[in-house]
């Protein structure tokens, strides 16, 4: 036998050390090991451009059926806020006592939503990612970072159509230089935002039932947060005023709401408190996230 057939079977065949290499245990590494945590962040870093672009087709595909597709991006949290006005603005006339109040309540129902959304997604991201798990290696991490950017990627559309609203719906408001100020306080919420993620999803991993529970807590959480209300007209206790608002997600609301509609410059330990929970939820979440790496998928 001669040509390219006696190549190919010498390709396969030939036992010379040009072809053969030796196997040892120092060359294997076991299957779903969890790598250290350096190496870990890499892999995470490497696959990044593929993270952000399945959160945007996903962002697209989820309104791709409906008659009026991604506008649906910009009325469900417009309707949210209509419904919460009625009843808290006209109905229980809460509105009374906060200046502006459909900016105000705007601002809370649409940042709240982003963090609402992400920490229920995030709980479901691992149990809903079983198969991939089981079939690639690959940071497990990724699942609940996706959910978080798909919903980053949605308040993209939601917080122009709430710039246009404030600046255009009587009473309309004047934009100052602080406006600016809102990309860090955006910028801190998801820190937190996908630190929170991370935690919930280890858990919820862990015990399935965590996820019956998270709505509950979202509940709680939004009352506690003063979206559609102001703690000075209901709370008389300043110890527990004080409590209050130490909330990471009330303190991004307030930060939002000074600079948009109050033209007031934020204390600056408003941003020490929240940059502390940022760091402290994303440095908490990530590692005890990464922590149970091997244990996901079983």
């Amino acid at each position: 036998m001669s040509g390219p057939e006696t190549g190919s079977y010498s390709a396969l065949f030939d036992a010379s050390p040009m072809t053969t290499k030796l196997v040892t245990l120092g060359n294997l590494s076991r299957v779903g090991a969890r790598p250290p945590l350096g190496q870990y962040i890499g892999l995470l870093w490497e696959r990044r451009h593929f993270l952000w672009a399945d959160a945007r087709a996903k962002v697209t595909s989820g309104t791709r059926q409906s008659l009026l597709g991604n506008a649906w991006l910009i009325l469900n949290p417009l309707i949210n806020g209509a419904v919460y006005y009625l009843v808290f603005g006209l109905l229980m006339k809460n509105a009374r006592g906060i200046d502006n109040f459909v900016g105000y309540l705007l601002i809370g129902v649409f940042l709240f939503q982003f963090t609402t959304q992400s920490i229920n997604g995030g709980a479901r991201s691992v149990q809903a990612g079983k198969n991939l798990i089981r079939a690639f290696t690959f940071p497990r991490a990724a699942l609940p970072i996706s959910v978080m950017l798909r919903n980053l990627l949605s308040l993209g559309p939601t917080l122009l159509t709430l710039a246009a609203l404030i600046y255009f719906v009587p009473p309309a408001e004047e934009y100052t230089w602080r406006i600016a100020l809102v990309a860090g306080a955006l910028a801190l919420q998801v820190m937190f935002t996908t630190g929170l993620t991370l935690l919930v999803a280890r858990w919820a991993a862990a015990l399935p039932d965590v996820t019956n529970l998270i709505s509950m807590v979202m509940r709680i959480w939004l009352y506690a947060s003063a979206v559609f209300f102001s703690f000075d007209r209901l709370v008389d206790d300043p110890e527990l005023l004080r409590w209050l608002e130490a909330n990471p997600m009330f303190i991004v609301l307030d930060i939002v709401r000074d600079c948009v509609l109050y033209a007031t410059t934020p204390d600056p330990m408003r941003w020490v408190w929240l940059g502390g929970w940022a760091v402290g939820m994303l440095l908490i979440g990530f590692i005890t996230f990464w922590s149970a790496e091997e244990s996901y998928g079983r």
